[in-house]
């Protein structure tokens, strides 16, 4: 008995160094030696129980990337669309560290799902399960024109260029780290029987591009549709040259999660086939503009900025003790940053205060735009003071201010009333609060006798506190605070 117990732990022991060394040899990019496969199982029901789908994506300018205030990106109108066929509500997390976004699913179970321009590979099969394609890319190499290349015939331009894959043979390339243009180059190396000198660094493709355009260094490789992006952007370089077959690219989840990963193939298989998807697709990849509205000084790509009035938003946001970041969702949602916008109810400029509570704050029509932010400031300063004696934890006042800023602090506090009576927490937000503003157009709770301040059209405030809080979530992704 003791001898079979021994061989059974030797058995086990075995097996298991067996299975730690498989995990090592065929781990994907991005997956170091010290990493650890997590073991939490999250699948569909589990996601539908939590009431959001979580997603990690990179930040460029056809992913994601926020322009003049607005989130956007081929990936977050997908994700936004899944998420809202399968009814939760969407969180996206960010980075572009390949090595972060496979940690992000397999080793800690923070996401559900990669939501980015995954190669398929078989030797990512292993360890992720892929969906059905997105969209179908090759690889290609990017490289600059020669100088006075707009003086040259296309013919003497040519002359300049690597068009035989051959011709890579000896040529130092430089690309993402991790990435599947890793293991192209070095199967391309065996193909051509020659040395390709392959430099892994840590930036994302977009930023080797400008790299190549600027002459900082000579090649790096992308996928053809990001690469022709941005051709549009950089008129110096040459994106022509393939340098693999068409690859499917999808997105990824575990291979525990079977019903969530049968779930998006069925979505995914059916939606692009639809006239939407070719509209996404073509907004992002084939409209001549994208490059160029990423790129602007509003995108969160190139210049950082949300709108012309950051650093308005910054300085005084600081000064009051506001993230500025939410300060701008705000602003966002209220006027489109537009210093002349005036509503149908009067309410005006960037912060779109009502004239009674703009001239408390010794703002008027045409005061100057910083005093305008300044002003709805302090009324949100105002607002969160009152709510204090209610509601004292932060996270949750933030909600009620938000909801009071739109519609008005009468209204949000007859809501507390209403959830009080009708027996839920007045202090809590949602599935709470929440139910009430949204409902103040009923005249069953309009009509109640702890109502105070009567009718209200509750939609607009009901979704005005979520739809800011999302947005600056993604401000939050890409903008330092």
């Amino acid at each position: 008995m003791l001898r079979n117990k021994t061989l059974k732990a030797i058995l086990i022991f075995a097996l298991t160094i067996l299975l730690f060394g498989l995990v090592y040899l065929f781990r994907p990019a991005g997956l170091s030696e010290h990493s650890e496969v997590g073991d939490t199982a999250i699948d569909l029901s589990e996601i539908k129980e939590r009431g959001v789908l979580r997603a990690t994506t990179n930040f460029n300018s056809t992913n994601y990337f926020i322009y003049r205030g607005q989130p956007m990106g081929f990936h977050l109108e997908l994700l936004k669309l899944f998420a809202n066929d399968i009814g939760v509500e969407l969180e996206v997390f960010v980075s572009n560290d390949l090595e972060e976004n496979f940690a992000c699913l397999l080793l800690n179970s923070e996401c559900d799902i990669i939501a980015m321009d995954l190669t398929v590979t078989r030797s990512r099969s292993k360890f992720l399960g892929f969906t059905e394609p997105h969209s179908q890319t090759r690889q290609v190499l990017v490289q600059r024109l020669p100088d006075n290349w707009y003086s040259m015939r296309s013919a003497e331009i040519e002359k300049h260029l690597i068009r035989n894959q051959l011709d890579i043979a000896g040529k130092t390339i430089h690309v993402q780290r991790n990435s599947a243009f890793v293991d192209r180059l070095k199967h391309l190396m065996e193909e051509i029987g020659d040395t390709i000198y392959i430099v892994e660094v840590d930036k994302e493709v977009e930023a080797l591009i400008e790299l190549v355009a600027s002459g900082d260094i000579d090649y790096t490789v992308s996928d053809e549709h990001l690469a022709k992006v941005n051709e549009n952007y950089y008129a110096n370089i040459d994106v022509k040259t393939p340098v693999s077959f068409y690859q499917n690219l999808a997105w990824a989840v575990r291979h525990e999660s079977d019903e969530l990963l049968e779930v998006i193939n069925e979505w995914m298989a059916d939606f692009r086939n639809t006239r939407q998807y070719a509209e996404i697709y073509n907004k992002y990849f084939r409209n001549p503009r994208s490059a160029y509205i990423a790129k602007s000084p509003f995108s969160t790509i190139r210049g950082g900025n949300v709108s012309a009035y950051d650093d308005y938003f910054r300085e005084y946001s600081e000064k009051k003790g506001w993230d500025w970041r939410l300060v701008a969702s705000i602003a966002y949602q209220e006027s489109r940053f537009d210093p002349s916008a005036v509503s149908w109810a009067g309410a005006f400029g960037v912060m779109q205060l009502m004239p009674g509570t703009a001239a408390q704050f010794n703002v008027y029509k045409d005061s100057p735009v910083a005093d305008n932010i300044i002003a709805g400031i302090n009324y949100l300063n105002w607002l969160d003071n009152t709510l204090k004696r209610h509601v004292k934890d932060d996270e949750e006042r933030l909600k009620f201010v938000l909801a009071a800023y739109n519609v008005g602090l009468g209204h949000v506090l007859d809501a507390r009333r209403l959830a009080e009576k009708y027996g839920k927490d007045p202090n809590l937000w949602k599935d709470n609060v929440d139910y009430f503003v949204l409902n103040k157009s009923d005249p069953k709770y309009y009509r109640d006798p702890v109502v105070q301040f009567g009718y209200a059209r509750g939609r607009e405030p009901y979704h005005y506190v979520y739809e800011i809080l999302e947005r600056y979530e993604h401000y939050k992704n890409v903008i330092d605070g």
